[in-house]
C-alpha cells in the first residue's frame, strides 16, 4: 500500500491522511485507488462510525490531482490520464453516496481534486487557513470532480463566477457559498477528532465546537455577480463587466480574459447543464469532456505555462472566443459509447 495516503482506525473513526505534503497532498492514481478500496472496507466495518479525511503538513488539505503526471501521460498517449480520471470520478461518487458520515478537515489549500474528496461528503469543516479554488480554466481544463454539480448549486450565480475566474475563497466565502459547512479553529481540530474517536456524533461535536467565521467578502458583490453571470455566454458576461465602472468588475473581466477561450466556452455549457443533473450524470459528462481535452492543445499549454515553465504566459489555440465555435464546443459533450464512465 502506498504511504502517500495513510489509513488508521482511531476509536470509532476511520481516518484518512493525505500524505504528500511536499506536493501539497496532490492526488496520484495510487492514492485514489487506495481510498476507494479503504472506503469500501470501512463501509462494512461496524466499528467505524464515521470517516474523517485530512491533509498532512499544514500547508494544504489537497491541492488537486497530480496534473503534471496526467498531462505527461496525455502527451505520451498512455492510459494513465484516463485511468486516473475514471477512478477519481468513481471515488467522488462513492463519497457522495457513502452511508456513514464523512467529514473533511480542511486546513490550508483545497483546490480541484481536493474539493472532489471533500465537498461531496457530509461535513466540510474549515479553519482560518482554508483557501478554496477551482482554477482549471487557467490551465486549459474545466472544473471537474463533480464541479458541474456543486458549483451550480452555490448561491445565485456565484458558481459560474468561480468556474470562469478561478477566484480563491477564504473560509468565510467557502461557508457563504456552501462549499464548506462549518468553521472550527485550527486549535480545536484535534479535540474534534478525539471526540469523534470516542464515539460522539459529528452533529453533537460540531454543535459544540463550530464558530461563526465572520462576514463573507463575496457577499458584497452578489448583486453584480447574479446580474452579470446569469447571461448566456462568455461574450455577454465580458461585455456587461466592461460596462461597469467599478474596479472589481474591471479586474474580474481582465482575469477571465487570461483563461483559455475554449475552456471558458465549454464551462458555461457545463455549468448550465449541471444545474439540472444528478452528480453521477455530471461525472459522466465530465469524463466525456476530459477525454476530449486530451486530444486538444490548451491543456498541455496551460500546464506548461503554469506548472512546468511557470512563465504564466500560455499561448491558447484558438486564441480568442470568436474562434471557438458552438460546433467545437459540442464535441466535448458527445457520448463516448462503450467508453463512458462506469457508474
Amino acid at each position: 500500500m502506498t504511504d502517500e495516503v495513510l489509513f488508521e482506525r482511531r476509536g470509532g473513526v476511520g481516518l484518512i491522511t493525505l500524505n504528500r505534503p511536499k506536493a501539497l497532498n496532490a492526488l496520484t492514481h495510487d492514492m485514489v485507488v487506495a481510498m476507494k478500496r479503504q472506503l469500501r472496507a470501512w463501509a462494512e466495518d461496524a466499528a467505524v462510525g464515521c470517516v474523517v479525511i485530512r491533509g498532512a503538513g499544514g500547508r494544504a488539505f489537497c491541492a488537486g490531482g497530480d496534473i503534471r503526471a496526467v498531462a505527461e501521460s496525455g502527451r505520451a498517449r498512455s492510459s494513465y490520464a484516463l485511468d486516473f480520471w475514471r477512478d477519481e470520478y468513481i471515488l467522488n461518487a462513492a463519497i457522495k453516496h457513502y452511508k456513514k458520515p464523512y467529514l473533511a478537515l480542511i486546513s490550508g489549500i483545497a483546490m480541484g481534486g481536493g474539493l472532489g474528496v471533500s465537498v461531496h461528503g457530509t461535513y466540510r469543516v474549515v479553519d482560518e487557513t482554508a483557501l478554496f479554488a477551482m482554477p482549471e480554466t487557467g490551465i486549459g481544463f474545466f472544473p471537474d470532480v463533480g464541479g458541474s454539480f456543486f458549483l451550480p448549486r452555490c448561491p445565485g450565480e456565484t458558481g459560474l463566477y468561480l468556474a470562469l475566474t478561478g477566484a480563491r475563497l477564504k473560509s468565510t466565502d467557502a461557508l457563504y457559498t456552501g462549499l464548506a459547512t462549518h468553521f472550527v479553529p485550527a486549535a480545536a481540530s484535534e479535540a474534534l477528532l478525539n471526540r469523534l474517536a470516542e464515539g460522539e456524533t459529528p452533529v453533537r461535536v460540531l454543535a459544540d465546537l463550530a464558530q461563526s467565521s465572520g462576514d463573507a467578502p463575496l457577499a458584497r458583490y452578489r448583486e453584480t455577480i447574479d446580474r452579470i453571470f446569469s447571461l448566456n455566454s462568455v461574450d455577454r458576461i465580458l461585455a456587461a463587466l466592461d460596462a461597469e465602472t467599478d474596479a472589481w468588475s474591471r479586474e474580474t473581466a481582465a482575469t477571465i480574459r487570461t483563461k483559455s477561450p475554449t475552456s471558458l466556452r465549454i464551462v458555461v455549457r457545463e455549468m448550465r447543464a449541471g444545474k439540472g443533473m444528478t452528480l453521477d450524470d455530471c461525472l459522466r459528462m465530465e469524463f466525456r469532456m476530459a477525454s476530449r481535452i486530451l486530444v486538444g492543445l490548451d491543456f498541455y499549454e496551460g500546464v506548461r505555462a503554469v506548472l512546468v515553465d511557470k512563465d504564466q504566459s500560455p499561448r491558447w489555440q484558438p486564441a480568442s472566443l470568436a474562434q471557438v465555435s458552438d460546433e467545437a464546443v459540442g464535441v466535448y459533450f458527445e457520448s463516448l459509447g462503450d467508453k463512458e464512465l462506469p457508474l
